[in-house]
Order: structure tokens, then sequence, then C-alpha cells
């Protein structure tokens, strides 16, 4: 029997806290690569499609390292042979894959919800499968609640749908999940509409966190794959890479991205195989091309990163399947398209000694004879073709919402004339809250008394316009310029705001720190008059910023991008004198750290180093400190020469 159920599970969690207010409209937080090294590496030209900016979100930063015992809602798939266990509060993660016959779990699935800076909104945890879509990173919807419910098909077979409307690309993305009776597999079918008038750049990788033992070793069918370590792309073998066979994720010595080459007539799998030949194989049809390993590696700062995302879960690395061949690359769907694909899951029981042989080719060869046994290619083809026949089917029983921004836009796109969401993904307007208010009152009556957050698109930039003398109006086309890329309608418009009457207070800031952030952008500049201009900008940063900050001081959000703009601005002065009135008496505050390290780097640059030093050794914890950042080992060898870096400030990746 195969049954869905509607249960709860006590994990240790981190209370996420309220989302920012200030909307997300600087660089983004995974930078592309210098053109020419996709190039290079022969995969042309990786700039196409990243984003100016992450508007209309804004981050998920309120969080601490304090866990407790919490019950989180899930939704479990299972039959005689699986039981899959997703967490719908929480993108909709597959949190757990348990193999029945084995006793074994084929996910990384500690007992914590650790949350850290690793995702385009910055909160981000550890563990199961994930579905990113939107840009390079894990996805804005990544620690959100989605839209889910119980499909009943007309051939008996109950599918599990999760659904939400991915408001960076203006898309809408569902995830079919069903577990056939005595099936040795859990399928996973994605749709992504696109149902606009344009074209837009498409992301979708689905990344599965899987043990790591000695004895673990990852195989894909290719011979070469897109290797990164942050600094570069090149072409390696990754059964021989710097002296080593970098297969075995054991055996890395530092974090490594290593996207496999793998051919178009090839079959789509990666498998993770333990000691004993178990472990998750990730099977798919062809529209998903891309297979990736991530390793941490061995080194201090790749554990420490480890135990500072899953205190308790042991270390892991991760198996991962996208729409392109790198995470470097975007895809162009079509104006009115959608893309679908169908992913397979399961344990591959592999022969040990055949998958873990130094012949590559050898294992490689093995491990496709035992995918293909698992699940043959006419056989996912079938499968496919029933997931596509039942993802127009209306949702027959509701289990939960997520945001109410789909239902916002479906009414706007119905009040528009525009063509309507798909059926099988519906937004009710049960699910409008009160963020989405103030834009409701635009579309029924075209008044506008300001917003906490917004949508995006030419659609609202319309409506905003048609509200005359109304200043709350102009700021907020001036975040969606901005948003855009568009910087000088940008300042135009924060300066016609500013210039108006009725702006609150908070608004007034907001507008002053849009004008900080574009002067903190333009501080690139170099050489000749361009080093003059970026003078001229760096002092308006920190002008607007000041100004901001007077008029939001209990805003730590706000104060924290300040300090940012002010130490890029090179005036360290300036940004401890804006520190002068916090207290720091609070390290349960979840800025206390965050803060702490900027007045660290601001005593730093003005070489006050045994101050640095008092901070450092009294212990600075920084809850969402970016993956990838070196700066407290950075701070440490500098203001404490000589002494050994304590393990807490090792976050080396490189």
């Amino acid at each position: 029997m195969t049954s869905i159920t509607v249960s709860s599970r006590a994990l240790r969690t981190a209370t996420l806290g309220p989302d920012g207010t200030l909307p997300l409209l600087g660089p983004l937080p995974e930078t592309p690569y210098d053109p020419a090294a996709g190039a290079a590496a022969g995969l042309g030209d990786i700039s196409y499609g990243y984003p100016p900016s992450l508007h209309p979100y804004t981050a998920q930063d309120g969080y601490g390292r304090s866990l407790e015992e919490r019950e989180v809602t899930t939704v479990v798939l299972e039959n005689e042979r699986l039981r899959a266990v997703f967490l719908p509060d929480w993108g909709g993660r597959l949190w757990e894959l348990f193999d029945k016959r084995s006793g074994k779990q084929l996910l990384h699935t500690p007992g914590t919800l650790q949350l850290a800076n690793f995702a385009l909104r910055n909160a981000w945890f550890a563990g199961g499968i994930e579905w990113n879509i939107g840009t390079r990173g894990h996805s804005p919807t990544t620690c959100a609640p989605l839209h889910h419910g119980i499909v009943r098909g007309p051939d008996g077979q109950d599918v599990l749908r999760f659904w939400e409307y991915e408001r960076l690309r203006g898309v809408v993305f569902q995830v079919d999940a069903w577990l056939p009776e005595d099936s040795p597999v859990l399928f996973v079918s994605v749709r992504i509409s696109n149902t606009q008038d344009h074209d837009v750049p498409l992301y979708w990788w689905s990344n599965a966190a899987v043990p790591q033992t000695e004895g673990s070793r990852v195989i894909a069918p290719a011979a070469t794959a897109y290797s990164s370590d942050y600094s570069s792309i090149t072409v390696v073998d990754p059964s021989h890479y710097e002296g080593r066979d970098c297969t075995w994720p054991a055996r890395n010595p530092h974090a490594n991205d290593f996207f496999f080459d793998v051919p178009a007539s090839a079959r789509k799998w990666v498998l993770n195989a333990d000691d004993d030949g178990d472990g998750l194989v990730m099977l798919s049809t062809d529209r998903l091309r891309g297979r990736k390993l991530f390793v941490w590696g061995t080194g201090e700062g790749g554990r420490h990163w480890q135990r500072w995302l899953t205190p308790d879960g042991g270390e892991y690395a991760e198996i991962q399947a996208g729409l392109a061949q790198t995470q470097f690359q975007h895809l162009p769907l079509s104006a009115g398209a959608s893309w679908s694909w169908t992913e397979a899951y399961g344990n591959a029981a592999v022969s040990p000694e055949l998958a873990h042989a130094e012949d590559w080719a050898a294992a490689q060869a093995h491990c496709g004879e035992r995918v293909d046994a698992l699940l043959g290619r006419d056989a996912l083809e079938e499968a496919h073709q029933a997931a596509e026949a039942r993802m127009d089917l209306p949702v027959d029983e509701i289990l939960g919402r997520g945001n109410g921004w789909g239902a916002l836009e479906a009414v706007a796109r119905d009040r528009a004339g525009l063509g309507a969401f798909p059926a099988s993904t519906p937004f009710p307007e049960s699910s409008l809250g009160p963020e989405q208010e103030p834009w409701l009152a635009l579309l029924r009556d075209g008044t506008f008394e300001g917003a906490r957050t917004q949508p995006a698109g030419p659609l609202w930039d319309e409506r905003l316009a048609s509200v005359e003398g109304n200043s709350s109006a102009v700021l907020h086309r001036a975040f969606l310029a901005h948003g855009e890329g568009r910087h000088v309608d940008a300042r135009a418009l924060y300066l016609e705001a500013l210039g108006g009457e009725g702006l609150s207070t908070g608004e007034t800031a907001l507008a002053q720190r849009g004008l900080g952030l574009l002067a903190w952008g333009g501080q690139t500049a170099v050489g000749g008059a361009g080093a003059e201009a970026a003078s001229e900008a760096a002092r308006e940063a920190v002008a607007r910023y000041r100004t901001a900050c007077a008029l939001a001081p209990d805003d730590r959000r706000l104060l924290a991008e300040a300090l940012e703009a002010i130490l890029a601005a090179g005036q360290p002065e300036e940004g401890l004198a804006l520190l002068s009135g916090v207290s720091f008496g609070n390290a349960t505050e979840f800025f206390h750290g965050r803060l702490l390290l900027l007045k660290a780097r601001a005593l730093h640059a003005l070489g006050r180093t045994d101050e640095v030093a008092e901070l450092l050794k009294a212990g600075i914890e920084v809850p969402d400190l970016r993956e990838g950042a070196n700066v407290l080992r950075e701070l440490w060898e500098a203001a404490v020469p000589g002494e050994p870096l304590p393990v807490r400030y090792d976050f080396t990746m490189s």
C-alpha cells in the first residue's frame, strides 16, 4: 500500500525571525565569474541571465544560533520500500528518504534546522533535497512555505503537489511527487511555466545532501568535469585531479564544485555509493542535463562549516542535478512556454568492489548497469508521460498555503486582461495577507498609502505612475527601477520622492538608503576622472547612509548595511561614530555578532589592533556569516600574530 500522510516531527530548529523590510537592491550574493572564464572552459557566455538584484525579495536574516525543539509539519509518502518525508513550510524540502530494505537513510537528515547565510535571501539549512529556482544560489523560497496539496489521478495514483509563484523571474513552478506501490524509487516531476510575454533566463538545480564516510564515492557517466574552486573554472578529470581521485568526497583537501560533463546521448544520473554500495541515485529525463558533486574538503575550515551547519549530523557531501551544465549558466525560457522533466530517487545498491574500483571507466559502466536495472530508460519515459498527463489536473485537497504574492499577481493579471496562471497551481484570494493589502487597494480604487514590501514588473510601475501627487508611489517606483538596474531612473525617482510631500520618516530613510546604495555602487570607478567620480560617490554614500540611520536609529539591518558602505568608502572613523550609540550587552540579539565584527573591521582599518585582539579573544560569533567569508581569520592573523587561529574562526574553504 502507498500512503500520503500529514504529520509532524520534533526537530531542534532556529527561529527564522521576521523578514527584513529593506528591498534587496544591491548586488547578488553569488556574483558571476568573468565571462572569459566560461568561454575558456567551453561554457560560452556565462554572464547571461544574472539579474541586477534580488528585488522584490527582502532578506531572511533575523535568526541566531540558539536551537529549540519544535514540532515541524511533515508530509510523508510511504510504500513497502521507501519512506519520503517532506517539509512543506521549509521550501517543500525532501528531508528524508529512508530505504527500508537496507535500513539506511539515503539523504543527510540531521536532527536540526540550523540556519546560516548561504541562500539568496540569506537563511538556509543543510540536509535533504532542496528545489532551487531563480538564479545561482539557494532559492528565495528555500526557507518559506509552499502551497501544497494532493492530486488524485484517474489512474489511481495520488500525487503530492507543491507550487509557488517565483517573484524574481515571474514564473510559476510546481513539484509533483509520487510513490507507486512497491516502487524502489520516488518520482518527482517539475514544471516551470512562463506566462509572460517575454523570455526569461531560467535556473533550476535539485540539490541533495548525502552522508559522507571514508568509503563514499560519487559516480556519474562523464569523463571530465568543470571544476570550480571559487577562483576559476577549469576542465578536469575528476578521478585524477590535484594528484588524487576527487570522486571520493573524503579525499578532497578543500571545498570544490565538480560539474560532470555528461554527454548529451548518455542517461542523466549521479549516485553516491557508501562502503556497502548503498546510497542515493539521482536519475532524470534528459531535460535535466547537469550533474554536480560538491565537497567541503577535509581542511579544518570545511569541517568547521559542517559542524556549524549540522551540529549533530555528521559529515555530508552534495550531489545535484540541474538544467544547464553548470550553475554559472541560465537558459532562456520562451514567452508562454513551459518546461517539464521527471526525476527519480532510490538506492543505487551497487557492488562496492566494482563501484570503488580504481578504474573510473569500469566503475561508471557498472553503476550505469545498476541504474538501468533500478529504472530503465523506457520506464522513466513512461513515468514522465504519465506525470505530464497529471500536471494539468486540479488539486483535489489543499493541505497548506504559501505566500500571497501569487494570488496578488493573479488578480493583477486578470484586471489587466493577461493570461491566467495554470489551473493546476491555484493561488486563491484566501492566501492574501497584510503585505498584499496596499497593492490590492491600488488595483481596486487607485489609492496607495505605502507598503512594507512590494511586487515587481512593468504592470505595477504603470499602476503607481497613475497615482498623482503621491510621494510614496514615487518611492516605490524608485525601488522598481533600482531593482531592474535602471539606476539613472531610480536616482531621479528617489530625489523626486524626497522633494515631494507626505513621506513618513521611515520612507524618507528608505529613500536616503536607496541613494546611498546607488552611490556605493558608483565607488568602483578608477583612474583619472573616474577616480574623482568614485571619490564623490563615496562621500555621497556616507552622507546618505548617515542621514538614513539618523532617521531610523533602531534599524539594525540598515545600520549593518550602512557600515559596510562606509568601510568600503574608506571612512572607518565615521563607522565607529555610528556604532558609538549601540549597546553590545545583549549577545542574543541577532545582529549583535554582525555589528561586533563590523566594529572590529573599523578598528583594524584605523590600526587599533590591540582593541581588535581584545574583541576577538572575548569572542565574536556571527550567526549569518556568509559562506566563504574569511574575514575572522584575516582579522585574527593581523591582530594576534603568532598565536594559532582558534577553530571557531576557521571558515576557510579554499
